[in-house]
């Protein structure tokens, strides 16, 4: 693989015309497009890098019996780079479990490749990765023009989709995003979950609502910028698969390896921003100090370090910060963090079957939890609740977890983001509920302008 280092006092702007020309380039039925997106966001550990992958070289072939170690496979045939994600629903090869609702987006459990370009945004330099003629590369991002602002200038969001037949179902009436799961029906479920840790079947569960649209056409990278200003994360990503899309604005890593170190930091406790810096600073200061919601991300801790004892050096495990407390645009977020030493005999596959998936979206005890998610749920949650990233050739991995994430098939006009919170036994559902929507929020807003 060639290497280009390019200097550039303002990658802000290459970043974008990069990927506005990577669209151009992959606009073919087919093409593939990943942007991962910090957002110059300091987060523990680091967040994602800026880096984009363009079209691709090689699809990871996967049957429906073993995913993950197929995908590992892939790797030692031939060391590269490797990007994509993982779906929640490969659970059912981990595990003796299954998903009954149908997979409206039509996405696969799982989809991996390795990339023909990688181009990394630094702080004052271009960094891209390939075959080929990288200067012609390089020419070609810096003559495509960026896209145009999303924002207008009183900050409401530009329009960004249109549904079909301007906008107007068979009756006439105007479409707008939609939620599968009714007010009442939500509290009906957080009681009987209620019921369920009473009776002792968990403890903790991660219960998800999906939001829909039908008849949407969208504009996916107008989209994906404009959840981006409102909600820049520091695992923002945007994946393009053929006419399938992933518009990302994650806020929470699933698993990391560097060297022989493995770190997980799983995000339970969330709390809206304050209109001042007064509210601002009391919403923090009660988040911190919530009992409820510590004990919902102590609980969750638990289970990771377990997850991740199942990979380390015996009493290598460690909580390197609990309770941690980090402000985004619209919320607050109680973030800790897990990390632990590989043993000698785990390959990095390994670690990521022996976690996955991920504790914070499923709830405690995992297989029970997952077995009633699947009953109460009445959405497949496929993408969603699983996770995002990449693989390097030396086998180090970055890995979030897609949440705050619009899922788009363009071909069926279907968009899809689901929601969710940590329901305990005291928990009030009308609160849940309340969270749900404050989740919801950024992702409304921009398909629908305002709410």
């Amino acid at each position: 693989m060639n290497v280009l280092h390019v200097s550039a006092t303002d990658t802000l702007s290459i970043q974008w015309q990069a990927l506005t020309w990577a669209m151009s380039q992959q606009a073919h039925e087919g093409g593939f497009v990943a942007f991962l997106n910090n957002n110059n966001i300091a987060y523990p550990n680091d967040p994602f890098p800026n880096r984009l992958f363009v079209g691709q070289k090689r699809v990871i072939p996967f049957s429906d019996l073993a995913t993950i170690q197929e995908l590992a496979a892939a790797h030692r045939e031939r060391p590269s780079f490797l990007v994509g994600y993982l779906g929640y629903d490969l659970k059912n090869q981990l595990e003796a479990l299954s998903s009954r609702n149908p997979n409206r987006l039509e996405l696969p459990d799982a989809y991996f490749v390795e990339p023909e370009w990688i181009i990394d945004f630094e702080k004052d330099s271009v960094v891209i990765r390939g075959e080929g003629d990288l200067e012609a590369v390089a020419r070609m991002i810096t003559l495509t023009p960026g896209p145009s602002p999303i924002l207008g200038e009183g900050g409401e969001t530009a329009s960004l989709a249109t549904l079909s037949q301007n906008g107007r179902g068979a009756g006439g009436e105007g479409k707008r995003v939609q939620c599968r799961v009714s007010h009442q029906e939500y509290l009906a479920n957080v009681r009987r979950i209620q019921q369920h840790i009473l009776a002792g079947d968990v403890y903790e569960l991660s219960y998800c609502i999906e939001f829909f649209a039908e008849n949407i056409d969208l504009e996916p990278l107008d989209t994906y910028m404009a959840l981006n200003e409102r909600s820049p994360m520091p695992f923002s990503s945007f994946l393009k698969i053929g006419d399938q899309y992933i518009i990302g604005a994650s806020p929470e890593r699933f698993l990391k390896k560097e060297g022989n170190t493995i770190l997980s930091q799983p995000i339970k406790g969330t709390i809206r921003r304050g209109a001042t810096p007064e509210e601002d600073s009391m919403l923090r200061a009660q988040l911190l100090n919530s009992e409820k919601e510590r004990a919902e991300n102590l609980m969750i801790v638990d289970l990771v370090r377990n997850d991740l004892a199942r990979s380390a050096q015996t009493g290598s495990v460690q909580i390197n910060e609990l309770f941690g407390i980090y402000g985004f645009q619209q919320v607050y977020q109680m973030i800790s963090t897990v990390s632990a030493t590989l043993r000698e005999d785990v390959s990095w596959a390994d670690a990521i079957q022996n976690a996955f998936p991920m504790g914070s979206m499923t709830g405690a005890p995992k297989i029970r939890a997952m077995e009633l998610i699947d009953e109460l749920e009445v959405s497949r949650r496929g993408v969603y609740s699983g996770t995002v990233g990449f693989i390097t050739p030396d086998g180090d991995f970055d890995f979030s977890v897609v949440i705050r994430t619009l899922l788009y098939n363009a071909q069926r006009q279907y968009a899809s983001f689901s929601v969710g919170s940590a329901i305990t036994y005291d928990a009030d559902p009308k609160q849940e509920w309340e969270e749900c929507l404050l989740k919801a929020r950024a992702i409304r807003t921009v398909l629908e302008g305002s709410f």
